[in-house]
């Protein structure tokens, strides 16, 4: 009787312990969920505003330099458009995958372009969404040009293209939270200036230069 006394006394000591665990585990697991939760950026945050915006932006370079590709024979300018399409396409599908990871939409309806950064922009006349953006026009127009022609306008539209990426990179290196997301925006900053660089070398090699002096809207 004592012993089976002990026994229960025992087993009901060993079940309280495993159950106390259970609820600490549980506690812990619910307050780690909660602490990821809270530090998963919002759709209007400057996080998922730029990777959304970028997206937009990169589209259109990758768009452009696959366009030039087929307009010239050039190897300087060819490769220069590969890099550009290839980097931006790459660097695109890692912002759509974050916004996809946080669960956020690729497209907020409710917030302008540029928006987290204050400057809540209305689309520019002619297609052109965000500043450097190439508008329709420019687009047609690269369509129909070749050789010289087509490449003096690439790299006049590309470095207004880079100016606005660029304006927009220092925004999430300021804004963002998101580590990798400051650093990959860090990286834009110091890779698209070395590019302009380049296009005013290329520019000038063909006795043009840069159509505007471009400032941010």
């Amino acid at each position: 009787m004592i012993r089976r006394y002990w026994g229960l006394a025992a087993a009901l000591a060993l079940a309280m312990v495993f159950a106390a665990a259970a609820v600490l585990v549980s506690s812990g697991g619910s307050r780690a969920t909660a602490e990821a939760k809270s530090r998963t950026p919002t759709a209007t945050s400057a996080d998922a505003g730029f990777a959304r915006d970028m997206s937009t932006h990169h589209q259109q370079a990758v768009e452009m330099s696959f366009i030039v590709r087929d307009r010239t024979s050039d190897e300087e300018v060819r490769r220069l458009a590969y890099d550009i399409a290839n980097t931006q396409a790459n660097q695109r599908g890692m912002m759509l995958g974050w916004l996809d990871l946080w669960g956020l939409p690729k497209n907020e309806a409710s917030q302008l372009p540029m928006a987290w950064m204050g400057m809540g922009m209305e689309p520019g006349a002619d297609g052109a969404l965000m500043p450097g953006m190439a508008t329709n026009t420019d687009l047609d127009k690269l369509r129909k040009l070749s050789g010289k022609d087509a490449e003096v306008l690439y790299l006049q539209l590309m470095t207004e293209h880079h100016k606005g990426g660029i304006h927009m990179a220092e925004g999430c290196v300021e804004r963002c939270t998101v580590g990798p997301e400051k650093q990959l925006a860090q990286g834009m900053v110091d890779s698209q200036q070395s590019e302009i660089d380049l296009m005013a070398q290329m520019l000038k090699k063909r006795g043009a230069t840069a159509r505007t002096d471009w400032r941010p809207n």
